[in-house]
């Protein structure tokens, strides 16, 4: 499955969990707590507070080598964001990503994905 897939099928919009895609195309699932919404929120403020020159993205599809993953929060540049903002999943990285942790997360998963995150730019 490719990501615009994903954005066009009805049956995966608005899910109560963030879903990916892996390398192969295949969902990945993660079912995310209350307090994970309130993080993401209380970043995605500080960040637009802090950060006034560019855009704050919540659940930010990026376009890896290893599939599509969303960043909890993230913050593109005015010159980023311009390359970004019509595409279904970001061909560059925002210069900011962020992951929320979990209890679910291992320590080599968000190593992956910062090395995948830094790899998008």
């Amino acid at each position: 499955m490719q990501w615009q897939e994903v954005c066009e099928h009805s049956d995966l919009q608005n899910l109560p969990f963030k879903i990916e895609l892996d390398e192969k195309g295949r969902i990945v699932m993660s079912p995310a707590k209350v307090y994970h919404s309130v993080f993401q929120g209380e970043i995605a403020g500080l960040l637009k507070s802090h950060r006034k020159d560019g855009k704050v993205l919540t659940e930010c599809a990026i376009k890896t080598y290893k599939g599509t993953k969303v960043a909890d929060a993230a913050w593109a540049s005015k010159i980023i964001f311009k390359k970004i903002k019509d595409e279904s999943q970001c061909s560059v990285a925002p210069e900011v990503c962020i992951e929320i942790l979990s209890s679910g997360n291992t320590s080599d998963e968000i190593e992956e994905k910062k090395s995948l995150y830094f790899s998008k730019g």
